[in-house]
């Protein structure tokens, strides 16, 4: 998989060579690939049992600057916190596994493992709370186990949220990275899988980079979704391929603050609910760019979703050099993402660009929640199979009538070619 990727992301920095010379990035810091710390502070050697103190331990004496490395085998864990300035540095052979055992992950209330009005009754796999610096970096895996039987129970973390979805309550599954109040975390090279619920969940943070990073949970893993970030500026998600449960990548910016500046580029998203804005968006959203992203089989592609009990304004949007395929909603931007909410928090999404998008089948909703609060969206060389449809409700949607296919609602043009040498490279050194 990763070799597949890194064939696909070789091809597509081409094409935005090529394609889009002239495009800027929204993160506001200059970004390089990351390199291996200088330092190791120490190298734990698996025990064969339950290696969370001996972790901890590491972590806490290792000074700000250096990485605790782990080499070859499986270290066993429960929760584990991060210092600042400290690198978790795991090693190609190596992988860091979560215990199975809600009790280790229990905040104190007993709710960890079990389905409850709230669902935040459980501490994370590891946490980076409040530090500066530092991070997650290797060729290894950190493995959520999502999918293992938890301890003194007879079910999954991802039965327990399934069926915690038919009872309509929330399941208490830890999530496997949370990065809250944090600056500069950057995480290079890692492999995250089978989350028993979000792979990475950030809260106001100031500064983080994600490159070259796999996430990968089956498609039926609800709430996996791959990197939320929340309330946070000035972050880049790059070379990376991701398919989980849920969305592929969600920014969100609820009652804990706006989220800005974020660029998503250069990506590989296989199944997943797709690249998402929402649907907390009431503090505010602007600033994102998206370029030379794939989604190869999502179920929503380019989305951005919320309504009125939590929508707020989201604007200056940019995705740019997209390929979609096997999509059921390539498109989807709905400001009535709940058509029963309640509330007076309006969705306003405005200066959203799409260019040079191309895609197949399905539906091409933009649908806002009224006339004056319309969808103002730009559309420049997007081209769809000419059996796709739009859906446009309450939607100022510009664009010149030889520049789009299929055509818009009362816009008539001659069929344009929805074939692109980009895409079709990239869907094919992808699976290489």
């Amino acid at each position: 998989m990763t070799k597949r990727f890194r064939n696909w992301a070789l091809s597509s920095i081409l094409v935005s060579m090529i394609v889009c010379p002239v495009a800027k990035a929204q993160d506001r810091r200059a970004i390089a690939e990351p390199v291996a710390p200088h330092t190791v502070c120490d190298r734990p050697v698996p025990s064969g049992k339950d290696d969370t103190v001996s972790l901890q331990d590491a972590i806490e004496h290792c000074p700000a600057g250096a990485a605790v490395y782990l080499g070859r085998g499986e270290f066993h864990s429960g929760p584990l916190e991060m210092k600042s300035g400290v690198t978790l540095w795991i090693g190609r052979g190596a992988a860091l596994i979560a215990t199975p055992e809600p009790a280790a992950y229990d905040k104190g209330r007993g709710q960890c493992g079990r389905i409850m009005g709230k669902g935040d009754g459980c501490r994370p796999f590891i946490s980076f709370s409040k530090t500066r610096g530092g991070g997650i970096y290797g060729e290894g895996i950190i493995d959520g186990q999502g999918g293992a039987m938890m301890s003194g129970g007879a079910e999954t973390w991802w039965q327990l949220a399934r069926r915690a979805q038919a009872e309509g309550g929330n399941q208490n599954a830890p999530r496997l990275i949370q990065i809250d109040h944090a600056q500069d975390i950057t995480f290079s090279g890692i492999t995250f899988r089978n989350a028993p619920n979000f792979h990475v969940a950030m809260n106001r943070v100031e500064g983080a980079t994600f490159w070259g990073l796999t996430i990968d949970s089956p498609a039926d893993a609800r709430n996996t979704d791959g990197i939320d970030p929340g309330a946070s500026q000035d972050v880049t998600i790059t070379h990376s391929f991701i398919r989980t449960g849920d969305d592929n990548v969600a920014i969100k910016a609820g009652d804990n603050g706006s989220s800005s500046h974020i660029s998503i580029l250069d990506n590989y998203f296989g199944w997943g609910h797709g690249m998402s804005i929402g649907s907390e968006v009431n503090s505010g959203v602007s600033d994102i760019l998206v370029r030379n992203l794939t989604l190869d089989g999502t179920t929503s592609g380019l989305r951005i979703k919320s309504d009125v009990s939590r929508g707020g304004l989201v604007e200056r949007v940019t995705y740019e050099n997209v390929c979609l395929r096997g999509n059921r909603s390539p498109v989807s931007f709905d400001a009535k993402y709940d058509p029963r909410a309640q509330g007076t928090r309006i969705p306003v999404y405005r200066q959203i660009v799409l260019r040079h998008v191309r895609g197949d089948n399905g539906v091409l909703l933009m649908r806002g929640v009224d006339e004056r609060h319309a969808l103002d969206v730009a559309l420049e060389d997007v081209r769809f199979a000419n059996s796709a449809t739009w859906q446009l409700e309450h939607a100022k949607v510009t664009a010149s009538a030889s520049d789009v296919s299929p055509p818009l609602p009362g816009r008539a043009t001659e069929p344009l070619p929805r074939g692109s040498e980009a895409c079709a490279r990239a869907f094919r050194d992808a699976h290489r």
